[in-house]
């Protein structure tokens, strides 16, 4: 059985691609925890989208064994994912440990999700161990990086580890600063099971597979357990650790970091940030403090290019969501595209992560549309309803107010970029707060802004703008009353619902005319005249007009008296009149793609 005392637990926390997996690879040689024959880069990274992207996606907790000044201790790693999508799934790893190894790239510096993680962090009261990573580059700054820590930190220049995950230089000493520096986990063995779940994974064989950390008590095989959120009550089929696969263990006791296999079907049952305890719990157990239950940010449709492919694609996105708590999904109808799925996000490189996850584990291509956030509408009588699309949108005389969903945005980024950003930001409707300089060359900018300016395009724009040199954080903040409004359009006057969303009223016009003229070159011609318009109420902003054939119906005369052209070319334009009342314009899925696609 493991002291208690000699646990160590700890996670690493830094930015997209500083080298987060690549130091976790050095930990696993040193400690031995894995042989040298079986090792291969990004160990952790279990996904093989993760190694072709070289980020980390899913959080990937393994227990090491390690020896110092004659002691063994166990130390639990919990691999971090690094993107702004998935600062929620850092949360998690920090709830469950007591030391961060905070790890900054030589050569880029402080970066916005170090920064936020790190604040995330203090405020969980861990222990800071600050390292600058790939010493071993050529174009590695370490004094600048060090000064950048140090202006975050406040923490002396001396105590910042020099280390090269490559080469595997300065990793000993992170090993020996966490043995000294973390402290061992607290938790009473002789209460009652408390257990912290920080991710799930579902198994067919063994039901949801809940990755816990034991803050008090311990667990074992046969043992009932019972959910104090979810209320829901199962048998233990076996705990075990991460060596990194899974380990069968006899139990888990207090301090541990492993895994609980609960028997449960569903993911809903089991909930990420749930506590864990024993049915045979003497009185009422308190559930673990602090933990909020994942909110998607971002909405988009996701239908099937084929329509029998509806049920296969809906056991597909159940399948995805077993193992991945912030995804979510219902069932929706559009006129056009026929029935699909709505499903919430955490951003858009979350989305990009499930499109490619159905391609590549069940063959699927959905048509995705252009992705939206969550409204909240007050109406006159004081009702006050949560919008996921424009179709939901109520009378506007009935509206009060609408809002919208507001993020605090930092970005950071070399000064020499700060006119090109302001000139971005302008762009859009975020409001400028405050500037700090990190030192002479390096600034953070702080902003507020709409979600929805956020997540369309504003990291590609931005990318663009600095050469690749800034690099964006956000959270949500809170909701604020904007002038928004519902743009329709009309084909050949008739509405199409697929087509309407919700703007502000100052982008109206530019989305209203930029749609139809995309729509002008994506539905072909008809025999009739065809009438493309956008607009807000009743009243049209702006219009183009896709132009009739022309079918030469005087091709056959040959001479003859002038009247009789005439009355040929009247009775086509009758008849073209006539059609433009009655004919339906068949609108081909490569428009709605045209539109609904940013």
């Amino acid at each position: 059985m493991t002291n208690q005392q000699n646990i160590r637990n700890f996670c690493i926390i830094a930015h997209i691609d500083h080298g987060k997996s690549t130091l976790a690879d050095r930990m696993l040689e040193i400690t031995k925890t894995v042989e040298a024959r079986k090792m291969k880069e990004q160990l952790l990274d279990t996904m093989d989208l993760e190694r072709e992207r070289g980020i980390t996606i899913k959080l990937q907790p393994v227990r090491m064994k390690y020896s110092s000044s004659g002691k063994d201790y166990t130390l639990n790693l919990i691999d971090t994912p690094g993107h702004v999508d998935f600062s929620y799934e850092v949360s998690r790893s920090l709830a469950a440990v007591e030391g961060a190894v905070l790890l900054v790239d030589a050569t880029k510096g402080v970066q916005a999700q170090t920064v936020a993680n790190l604040y995330q962090a203090v405020g969980q009261d861990l222990e800071i161990i600050p390292v600058v990573n790939k010493i071993d580059l050529p174009n590695a700054d370490i004094q600048k990086t060090k000064k950048e820590i140090v202006h975050l930190l406040g923490s002396d220049p001396d105590e910042i580890i020099e280390a090269s995950g490559k080469t595997g230089q300065g990793v000993p000493e992170i090993l020996e600063r966490i043995v000294k520096k973390v402290q061992s986990p607290k938790g009473a063995p002789e209460k009652p099971l408390r257990a912290l779940i920080f991710d799930s994974k579902y198994d067919s064989y063994k039901g949801v597979l809940a990755f816990v950390k034991i803050i008090d008590g311990s667990v074992k095989a046969e043992d009932k357990l019972k959910t104090l959120g979810t209320r829901q009550i199962s048998t233990v089929i076996e705990v075990g650790y991460f060596v990194p696969n899974f380990l069968k263990q006899a139990n888990l006791a207090t301090g541990e970091i492993g895994y609980v296999a609960t028997g449960f079907k569903t993911v809903e049952d089991c909930r990420v940030g749930d506590t864990i305890t024993l049915t045979t719990a003497q009185g009422e157990v308190d559930p673990l403090p602090g933990y909020k239950v994942v909110k998607p940010m971002v909405y988009a449709s996701l239908y099937p290019t084929e329509g029998d492919a509806y049920n296969f694609m809906r056991d597909s996105l159940g399948k995805l969501k077993l193992n991945d708590a912030a995804f979510t999904f219902e069932p929706e109808s559009n006129q056009a595209l026929g029935r699909g799925f709505r499903c919430g996000f955490l951003g858009l490189l979350h989305l990009e992560i499930i499109q490619e996850r159905l391609k590549r584990e069940f063959g699927l291509e959905p048509v995705i549309t252009t992705p939206s956030v969550v409204y909240q509408v007050t109406q006159n009588n004081g009702e006050k309803n949560e919008i996921f699309s424009a179709l939901e949108m109520p009378d506007p005389s009935t509206i009060e107010r609408i809002e919208e969903p507001f993020v605090k945005l930092d970005l950071i980024s070399p000064a020499k970029y700060l006119g090109q950003i302001m000139e971005l930001m302008n762009s859009t409707r975020a409001q400028y707060k405050n500037t700090e300089y990190l030192d002479a060359e390096r600034i953070i900018l702080t902003f507020e802004a709409p979600l929805t300016d956020v997540i369309i395009d504003l990291h590609d724009k931005l990318k663009s703008a600095t050469s690749g040199f800034a690099s964006m954080n956000y959270e949500l903040s809170n909701y604020r009353a904007s002038d928004l409004v519902k743009l329709d359009i009309l084909v050949a006057g008739e509405k199409i619902d697929a087509f309407s969303r919700i703007i502000p009223r100052e982008r109206a016009f530019a989305e209203g005319k930029a749609t139809v003229e995309k729509l002008k070159n994506a539905i072909p011609r008809q025999n009739f005249q065809v009438a493309l318009q956008a607009a807000i109420g009743g009243k049209i902003i702006a219009r183009e007009t896709i132009k009739a054939f022309r079918k030469d119906v005087t091709a056959k005369l040959y001479g003859g008296d002038v009247t009789r052209k005439r009355k040929l070319l009247e009775k086509q334009k009758k008849g073209k009149k006539k059609l433009t009342n009655i004919s339906r314009v068949e609108i081909p899925g490569s428009a709605f793609l045209a539109v609904l696609r940013k």
